[in-house]
């Protein structure tokens, strides 16, 4: 599909794994952190406009709401470029969400789409059929200066995944499992095509949880080719006409891998690397300080939906933080509107308005030496939430909201 959706843009018949071409970008994105960078090279080039106003998104996610001087500076080269340059998407706090699920919600992504971002976790939009990767900020520069950017064709690994998840299973866990069999660079560089019947069965926001994360095993990209979940996910969210491109039922894979997950625990991503995974019966007993539900990973409705199931009636652990953070302002409407604010903040939960903020130890959240933490995020390096002492432990919603209740990681049906 990748390679399809690359031979389109760059005007050929064919590409194959390999070849170097220059594409037509549907979407250039940038944030509070990777955008000032661009926004300096791109004032070097002496040019009065950009390539096109509406196809550049810029989102304050990382830091915001502000949390010092300088994070508000770098906002603010965001919001005099987006106002000198006629910028349509660009999203103030109070509207903004975590760019990696606030795009796709604002129909800003669709299959067939070349999107890129600075931002290496961009790749969550090939669970909708685009090919979407993280570039450097340079690289975001030139595009929005010219709307295109080059690429080496990518090879294919295909991911294979088939039976029907156990309860509180889900695609933090499919993920998880992959990462920890092939390791951090088992996907250098290729693209990772996500299918099987496993697959079929999984949300929407399942599968963006999935291609998010194709980044830790050193991929390119991650996707997911369209199918009527997709389209329903898509209607009413993107106005403009699209085509929808497939992998051949002879594609030439690099290489095929396959999972049978019917009796799949759900996983854990020890310290201090996200392939150093390992089932949740063995983090049984890991005792926790922190608790972070969230990210762009897993902050989307379903999470909250699934952490709110687990944790409803109960308690936090008196010595957990327990931090939810929606990803979006829509997310954050529709969680109130539901009621799972409430479950939240009556056990004893601080929410929070859409940020990163404690996934890349930012703010909202930073770890002390020696403590511990488990998150729906995506990375777990050493130093990443906090302190250098400090551990993260990674997880799906279910096992992080019934360890916020336990104190240490266990898995749901222990507090159910």
């Amino acid at each position: 599909m990748v390679e399809k959706i690359l031979a389109l843009r760059a005007g050929k018949d064919k590409v194959v794994p390999g070849d170097l071409v220059n594409v037509k970008v549907d979407l250039a994105l940038g944030n509070d952190i990777t955008a000032p960078v661009a926004i300096r090279e791109f004032e070097r080039f002496g040019l009065d406009r950009v390539f096109d106003p509406d196809k550049i998104v810029l989102v304050p996610d990382h830091f915001t709401p502000n949390k010092d001087i300088a994070s508000a500076e770098q906002v603010m080269v965001l919001r005099r470029f987006a106002e000198k340059y006629n910028i349509r998407h660009f999203y103030e706090v109070g509207r903004m969400g975590i760019e990696h699920a606030l795009l796709p919600e604002q129909g800003l992504v669709w299959p067939g789409a070349i999107i890129i971002g600075a931002d290496s976790h961009t790749c969550t939009y090939g669970a909708l059929g685009a090919f979407a990767t993280g570039v450097g900020s340079t690289d975001l520069a030139a595009a929005m200066a010219i709307g295109e950017a080059w690429f080496k064709v990518p090879p294919t690994i295909r991911f294979e995944y088939n039976g029907t998840l156990p309860e509180w299973v889900g695609g933090k866990d499919l993920i998880l499992l992959t990462i920890g069999k092939i390791g951090v660079d088992g996907a250098r560089y290729r693209a990772m095509e996500f299918a099987g019947t496993t697959i079929d069965q999984l949300s929407v926001d399942g599968r963006l949880t999935m291609a998010n994360m194709a980044i830790e095993a050193g991929g390119k990209c991650g996707y997911i080719q369209p199918d009527d979940k997709t389209f329903a996910y898509l209607k009413g969210r993107v106005t403009k006409p699209y085509h929808a491109l497939y992998s051949d039922q002879v594609a030439d894979y690099e290489k095929v891998i396959r999972f049978e997950v019917n009796d799949l625990e759900p996983q854990i991503a020890f310290p201090p690397s996200p392939d150093n995974v390992r089932p949740v019966s063995e983090a049984s007993g890991i005792d926790l300080q922190q608790v972070v539900i969230g990210s762009c990973t897993n902050g989307r409705i379903e999470d909250l939906r699934i952490a709110a199931s687990v944790i409803r009636g109960k308690k936090v652990h008196p010595r957990v933080r327990l931090l939810v953070i929606p990803a979006t302002q829509q997310i954050y409407r529709q969680a109130l509107s539901e009621g799972l604010l409430t479950i939240f903040i009556e056990a004893e939960a601080a929410v929070s308005t859409p940020t990163c903020g404690p996934c890349l130890g930012g703010h909202m959240g930073i770890l002390a030496r020696g403590e511990k933490a488990l998150a729906t995020t995506n990375r777990n390096f050493v130093g990443r939430m906090g302190h250098p002492e400090s551990e993260v432990y990674l997880s799906g919603p279910a096992v992080a909201a019934a360890s916020a209740v336990a104190g240490e990681i266990v898995h749901p049906k222990e507090v159910l």
